[in-house]
């Protein structure tokens, strides 16, 4: 199965990323998976390729590449070292609204002219601050997004501000699925109820669920990971990519 170190031209520059494409004849639907605030590692190549073996073309992009080389952060102790969490909240500041969206539409266009990507829309995926770039890139791209997931996304449904996520549900046309995680500050009940209700006014079918485990339940690196929600969270995703993207 390749896996692919490929650069997706943007209107800032080349973003690098990794391109996993299953085995065997294709083509097959596209993904965009969008890694947490840690940014583009090593785990989340493995989770791009484990998604491809399911029979999707993965990308999973440097969403930071506007910052040039940078030391890939430590999940286990960036929180606990002052330096290494100003240094992360600094890279993911710096994903202004316009550049999500700019990069989206690189990032949606690099997918369509693959050959090894089928013709149609796409799906997106994210983890924590991915979760939120994938909802929003929902809202943006429209009916080019088939299927949308957030995974222990953080600030989904914020009342007060402005650009989140569940402000552009009328312009959803994907099928959205959200795996909270449960006790979490950054998506808390408040916010689910919000965005079930944007959603349900808009039309948009979706699916809020609620995992018993913490935030950061998906990713491997995390100290939080957790094995059955991880497992959980691949059958979901899977499930919704199969109904709506084939």
């Amino acid at each position: 199965m390749p896996n692919l170190d490929v650069e997706v031209s943007t209107p800032d520059g080349a973003a690098g990323a990794s391109l996993h494409v299953p085995g065997g004849p294709g083509p097959w639907p596209g993904v965009i998976m969008y890694p947490d605030a840690g940014g583009t590692r090593q785990v989340f190549r493995e989770m791009g390729e484990r998604l491809a073996r399911s029979g999707y073309v993965v990308l999973v992009p440097d969403v930071y590449f506007r910052a040039g080389g940078y030391e890939p952060f430590s999940m286990d102790t960036v929180f606990s070292d002052p330096d290494e969490r100003a240094r992360l909240f600094g890279l993911a500041t710096s994903l202004t609204p316009a550049r999500v969206m700019a990069d989206a539409v690189a990032f949606a266009d690099f997918l369509d002219s693959r050959a090894e990507v089928a013709t149609g829309p796409i799906g997106t995926t994210g983890y924590c601050m991915g979760g939120r770039l994938s909802l929003t890139v929902a809202g943006h791209l429209a009916e080019r997004i088939g299927a949308a997931a957030s995974f222990h996304g953080g600030r989904l449904a914020v009342a007060d501000d402005p650009d989140s996520p569940h402000l552009m549900a009328d312009a959803v046309r994907a099928v959205v699925y959200v795996g909270g995680a449960e006790n979490d500050a950054s998506f808390d009940n408040d916010q689910a109820l919000r965005l079930h209700e944007a959603y349900r006014a808009a039309g948009v079918e979706h699916t809020i669920d609620t995992y018993a485990a913490a935030h950061g339940f998906a990713v491997p690196d995390m100290v939080t990971y957790d094995e059955a929600a991880a497992e959980r969270h691949w059958t979901a995703m899977v499930a919704l990519y199969d109904a709506t993207l084939r």
